[in-house]
């Protein structure tokens, strides 16, 4: 097809793209005549302001010179190690309240010795009171009723002896007031607001009866009338003598002859029967 060939443009198309050319003009024209403004600067910013100078210290200097640099820093001495327990060879235990708790698998000699040892050492510490121990409360906190039983039997056996006839009534009479004179005495201790213990009580009154059970002895050894009077005065006044102190630190001082009384009273009751016996 040639160029004398080509089909013209409709009238209306023309004018479109005329009118569309005459718009891209304008603009070109309009947009390279008006400048947009440049961007105001940003205010400035405030600085830190950085001393060269050194910050002052917030701890305060010391005054004392430096340590030589071969200075050694002496070293604490530690602590010595605890000593071991205290062992007790007689079986009982270090704190006074009684025998070891091991004691399920000893033999029974060993169980023996350490009654009796215990039954000595609080027949020394009742029967002779010494004002200047080291423990004199040693006899209240180690009691026990072994040694207040026996002596209690031997002064009933020691009168059944000595009687002529109805031994056994003898001993049973003498049992009888014993026994029930420790507990009423006990029992009187305790109502008098005393402190200590009922067993404990009990036992000290048992050991208190060893001057009598020695007194017995002799009478029945030497029946003599006056001589049994006197042994009888010196054994009475040891066994209350021995009695006193426990007795009346136990209970009120103002009440202390309320509990010292009635254990008079019994010992001088055994002291009759064992001059009346004949």
């Amino acid at each position: 097809m040639s160029h004398s060939d080509t089909i013209p443009l409709h009238q209306s198309s023309q004018s479109d793209i005329d009118e569309i050319e005459n718009l891209i003009h304008a603009s070109v024209q309009s947009s390279s005549a008006t400048v947009l403004p440049a961007r105001p600067p940003s205010p400035p910013r405030a600085s830190i302001p950085i001393s060269s100078s050194p910050s002052p210290s917030p701890f305060i200097s010391s005054n004392l010179p430096p340590l030589p640099p071969n200075h050694k820093v002496p070293s604490v001495p530690s602590a010595p190690p605890p000593p071991p327990p205290p062992s007790s060879s007689s079986g009982i235990a270090p704190t006074g309240f009684g025998p070891a708790p091991n004691t399920l698998t000893e033999p029974v000699w060993d169980t023996v010795k350490r009654d009796l040892s215990r039954i000595v050492s609080n027949l020394k510490l009742v029967v002779f009171p010494n004002p200047y121990r080291e423990d004199p409360g040693k006899a209240l906190r180690d009691w026990d009723l072994w040694g207040p039983f026996f002596f209690i039997v031997f002064l009933g056996l020691a009168l059944s002896w000595s009687a002529s006839v109805k031994k056994s009534e003898v001993f049973a009479v003498a049992f009888a007031l014993l026994a029930a004179g420790a507990v009423i005495l006990t029992l009187n201790v305790l109502l008098l607001g005393g402190h200590i213990i009922f067993f404990q009580s009990l036992s000290l009154l048992g050991y208190c009866l060893f001057p009598l059970d020695v007194g017995a002895i002799i009478c029945m050894l030497k029946d003599n009338v006056i001589l049994k009077v006197i042994v009888v005065s010196v054994t009475l006044a040891w066994s209350s003598w021995a009695a006193y102190p426990f007795m009346s630190s136990a209970v009120n001082p103002r009440r202390k002859a309320l509990a010292l009384y009635p254990v008079f009273l019994m010992y001088v009751s055994v002291g009759f029967l064992i001059i009346a016996i004949d």
